[in-house]
Formats: C-alpha cells, sequence, structure tokens
C-alpha cells in the first residue's frame, strides 16, 4: 500500500514518513520528551515541524513498562491542553492519538479532528476499539502487545515469537477488514513484550510484515533495546536510534515514530536518495 488516507489527503509513503512524539505524560522513560506547560507544548510542535515531522504522535498515557496505570479522565485531563492547541493554531497538521481506550480516541478524533488512532494494544485492552475505528473511518495503528505495560516485560516466553505475531496480525487484520477498515497501518510492538534479543530478531524480521501489503510504523526510538544493549543513558541512545532507524528504514518500513525530528529526516534522505540513485 502506497497511500494512506488522512483526513480526505492521500499521503504518498513511497517516501517514508518522520511522526514526531509529543509527550504528555510526566513519567515517560524518556525524561527530555516530557511536556508540561502550554509553552512547552506550542514549542516541541514548532520543532517537530520545522525539523520535517509530517505527523504528531500525542499521548497522555505512558506505556513503558511498569508504568503507572491512570484513569480515562486523567488521560484526557494531561491530553485536553495539546489537543486545543493542535486544533486552535495547526489545524493541518495530521495529528494521531496514542491511546488504548475508545472513548479517549473517539474524543479525540470528534472534538479535535485528529486524524489518526494509534493504539498499543491492538484492540486487547479495550473491546470497543475496534468499532470505534470502524465508526470512526480514522486510520488505525495496529500494534502487537502481550499483557498490558504493567506486565508485559514478564511475558516474553514465546515459543516462535514471528509466527506468533505473524498470527496475531492476520487475525487482528481480518476483524478490522470485516468492520469497514481499510487504512491499517502495522508496528510489530519494540519493547512491548519483548527481550533486547528479541528486539533485534525482530527488526531483522521486518522484510516478512511486507507479506501483508500494509504499510508498517515503527518505535524504536531511544528504547531499552538501545541503551540496555550499549550500556549508556537514555540520553546517549541518539546514535544507536539513528543506526536503527536507518535498518528499518531499509527493511521497509513506512513511518518512524520519534523523538528526535531532526536525524530520522536525514536518515530518510539519506536511505531515499541510495534506493532513488
Amino acid at each position: 500500500m502506497k497511500f494512506i488516507n488522512l483526513k480526505g489527503y492521500l499521503y504518498d509513503l513511497a517516501e517514508p514518513l518522520v511522526m514526531g512524539i509529543l509527550n504528555l505524560t510526566p513519567d515517560s522513560f524518556h525524561a527530555a520528551s516530557r511536556i508540561q506547560t502550554p509553552e512547552d507544548i506550542d514549542r516541541r510542535i514548532s520543532v517537530i515541524l520545522e525539523e520535517g515531522g509530517k505527523m504528531i504522535d500525542i499521548g497522555g498515557y505512558s506505556s513503558r513498562p511498569d508504568a503507572v496505570d491512570i484513569s480515562a479522565e486523567e488521560e484526557l485531563r494531561r491530553l485536553t491542553p495539546a489537543l486545543e492547541h493542535l486544533k486552535m493554531y495547526y489545524p493541518d497538521v495530521m495529528v494521531s492519538i496514542d491511546t488504548f481506550r475508545a472513548d479517549v480516541a473517539r474524543r479525540a478524533v470528534e472534538e479535535y479532528g485528529v486524524a489518526m488512532i494509534n493504539d498499543i494494544s491492538g484492540g486487547t485492552m479495550d473491546n470497543r476499539m475496534f468499532e470505534t475505528v470502524a465508526r470512526l473511518q480514522v486510520p488505525y495503528i495496529l500494534t502487537h502487545l502481550r499483557g498490558t505495560p504493567q506486565t508485559m516485560q514478564h511475558e516474553t516466553d514465546y515459543k516462535d515469537m514471528l509466527e506468533e505475531i505473524m498470527l496475531y496480525f492476520a487475525d487482528k487484520l481480518r476483524t478490522l477488514q470485516a468492520l469497514g477498515v481499510n487504512d491499517i497501518f502495522l508496528d510489530p510492538g519494540f519493547g512491548f513484550g519483548k527481550t533486547v534479543d528479541q528486539n533485534y530478531e525482530l527488526i531483522r524480521s521486518l522484510p516478512e510484515f511486507l507479506t501483508f501489503e500494509r504499510p508498517l510504523l515503527a518505535g524504536v526510538s531511544r528504547k531499552s533495546m538501545i541503551y540496555d544493549f550499549l550500556d549508556c543513558r537514555i540520553e546517549d541512545s541518539l546514535n544507536g536510534t539513528t543506526v536503527l532507524h536507518t535498518v528499518a528504514l531499509l527493511n521497509g518500513v513506512n513511518i518512524l515514530r520519534v523523538h528526535d525530528v531532526k536525524q530520522a529526516v536525514e536518515a530518510v534522505k539519506i536511505i531515499s536518495k541510495l534506493k532513488n540513485h
């Protein structure tokens, strides 16, 4: 699939897109990415756009391992100032909502014009999510996750990880398509119920997912598969992140979800130049 429909616009995915993270959680694993004040919100949006980001992924629920479980009301409280700001000052920017809750997703789309739903749970943490996506008729990012953010790192005992994820996607895609959802991204879920070694096996296996003929999203930015493996701080994991972004792009990824937009955009440009010489 080379095009994706976002708010009536067809986006060409022949050249990969960079999605900048707008993180409204006070307990995200990457402390430097946490946005709290209205000034910080506007500054972060401006940076994402100025550095070449084509989408903004906004989230108010931390999905790091052992994250604190918050209510839907608290999640919305965190999200609302940024959603209002984006609607008022950046109405043409393509925004995705990072949530596993159907009601949060619905309000973000209906009240604030959000263009896409990014659900880390693949519909497993709210059984109303797939029907909600179908009713809203917006693109959906289908992510592989075992368990919840609170339990996922204790659920890494796969018999055959790649086979399980492939079957998971096949099953979920059938359900979504039967409901009339057509624009679907696949996210293998790096760091979600996978060990460091399993994450590297997964990034080597990205070409396998091209058989689904769906655009692929990779979210590896500054994750533990980098800083744990390299024995460095999160703050020092940008170089490793760029290396993995490069590998992901070479393996067919269409969207990079990132903290550091400029470096990801440069990786996209260089890989595109190499492929289109």
